[in-house]
């Protein structure tokens, strides 16, 4: 063989080596791409967990604030918030709620508010997104089904309506 074939040789070898490499970082980069999406399912769902939790949280504070009235006062909702944490309408002071939990799927400590005239009946969070999941609620959140966006995911405490003798 002559020197000249054997460079030209190494040459095509080395060209074959590299659209291997090229072929292999293709397939690395789809497969990191596919897991990244898995994740932000998975981080999604996870979020998703957690907004019904805390939702139902904020929903049974509500609810344990209105009916803990103390004798002779009339029942009402909060007006803000914070009263969850700290209902001075008793002597000592309860609390309803442990703490005030930020929006699992904004991250932010604001919520949006349904209100009956000026207090809070319940809660929901401000986030646009579509809800990955849409069926399979637990029967106190049926209403949820095939909802639009979280913002339709209403944790809402209604009171009773006072019973007539």
């Amino acid at each position: 063989m002559t020197p000249g074939f054997r460079l030209h040789r190494g040459r095509r070898a080395h060209g074959v080596m590299l659209l291997a490499l090229l072929l292999m970082l293709m397939l690395g980069a789809i497969a990191a791409m596919a897991a990244a999406e898995g994740w932000a399912t998975t981080r999604q769902r996870e979020r998703e967990q957690e907004l019904l939790f805390v939702g139902s949280q904020y929903q049974q504070a509500i609810r344990h604030y209105y009916l803990a009235s103390p004798r002779g006062r009339p029942r009402v909702l909060p007006a803000k918030l914070e009263d969850l944490l700290d209902d001075d309408r008793f002597p000592q002071p309860v609390q309803h709620l442990r703490r005030l939990y930020p929006d699992p799927i904004t991250g932010s400590p604001e919520w949006g508010l349904v209100m009956r005239g000026d207090r809070i009946a319940g809660v929901y969070s401000l986030s646009q997104a579509q809800p990955l999941k849409q069926a399979g609620f637990d029967p106190a959140d049926a209403a949820f089904e095939a909802k639009a966006s979280y913002r339709d995911w209403v944790f809402l405490f209604v009171p009773p309506r006072a019973t007539r003798n």
